[in-house]
């Protein structure tokens, strides 16, 4: 373990907390995990990420059922739904140093905004946008298929300009790229994220909708034209808020997902398990921006209403 180097905690240890808490762990980061119902399993047997990309990587982690018993964190990698954000906010507060650097490793828009005003001013918080197909296989086994990295944009804190809040991100990318991951330092991190919902918004809608992996979505005709057109709405609400996506960005995802392994996203995974959806996140709230900047975007309204439908009704099953 590099004893000189920032002491890291993971909030919210399933399939992104897991892989990247290892693989942070693996290049010899102090990493510390909290868990709740997997503590036993991986306080026992450690963390498994068995991954396409790099084998089988399996070690014992420090983990911690009780966020009294972590020491003082330098950076916090939250991987938790932001369904849970405000639940989570005390935990944070108490693993939280000094000067801590809170990421959130979330999907969506307004997740900082949201869990900004219920952490104390002294922390900063950053946003981590994650482009990997990875979920959670049993506890403490994390299945990695494809990609892996991880962006990253400063939201708010006490970095008083932008030379500050830039620093701050690139430390933080390159604690990623030691541990081999790809990460990049994102100058506006409200662009970062409209540019992630390109793919959010179409592919984890549908899986639950159509009950359908990527492979089936991309193989059938009016799948792909719905993919598509879910996308191009998505880069129109994005302009209508002041964010001009780089051309071409909704036709090159479409392309790296014809490649991809057959994948399952995350929110299908939710469905299954009986957890709730983000949809605040995903769907509610970028439709709420460009709403507000008089631009609408019917398709993932109708999504949105059939997904929320689908909610209700499995929670109550």
């Amino acid at each position: 373990m590099n004893t000189s180097s920032p002491r890291i905690g993971i909030i919210g240890t399933g399939a992104i907390g897991g892989y990247y808490g290892l693989m942070l762990a693996r290049a010899g980061f102090d990493v510390h995990f909290l868990l709740r119902s997997e503590f036993d399993a991986v306080s026992a047997n450690g963390i498994r990420v068995e991954s396409a990309v790099h084998g089988t990587l399996q070690m014992p982690v420090q983990a911690y059922a009780d966020v009294a018993d972590m020491p003082p964190c330098d950076w916090l990698l939250v991987g938790a739904k932001t369904t849970s954000n405000a639940e989570l906010a005390p935990l944070i507060a108490k693993a939280a140093a000094s000067d801590c650097k809170v990421v959130l490793l979330q999907n969506g828009l307004g997740v900082e905004e949201s869990l900004r005003p219920l952490l104390p001013a002294h922390l900063h918080l950053l946003g981590g946008l994650c482009f990997i197909c990875v979920n959670r296989e049993a506890p403490g086994v994390v299945r990695h298929q494809s990609l892996g990295a991880v962006n990253l944009g400063y939201h708010s804190g006490p970095a008083a300009d932008a030379a500050a809040r830039q620093h701050v991100v690139e430390a933080g990318a390159e604690l990623f790229r030691a541990a081999g991951i790809d990460s990049q330092a994102m100058s506006n991190l409200a662009q970062a994220r409209w540019q992630k919902l390109v793919w959010n918004v179409p592919y984890n809608g549908l899986s639950v909708l159509l009950r359908a992996s990527t492979t089936p979505l991309m193989a059938d005709a009016q799948s792909r034209e719905l993919i598509q057109a879910l996308m191009a709405e998505v880069v129109e609400g994005a302009r209508s808020c002041g964010h001009e996506l780089p051309q071409g960005y909704a036709e090159h995802l479409f392309a790296v997902t014809e490649k991809m392994p057959d994948y399952w996203p995350s929110m299908y995974h939710d469905f299954a398990q009986q957890r709730p959806l983000e949809l605040a996140a995903i769907y509610a709230e970028p439709l709420a921006q460009a709403r507000a900047a008089g631009c609408s975007l019917p398709r993932i309204e109708a999504l949105y209403q059939a997904l929320g439908f689908i909610d209700r009704h499995n929670l109550q099953r």
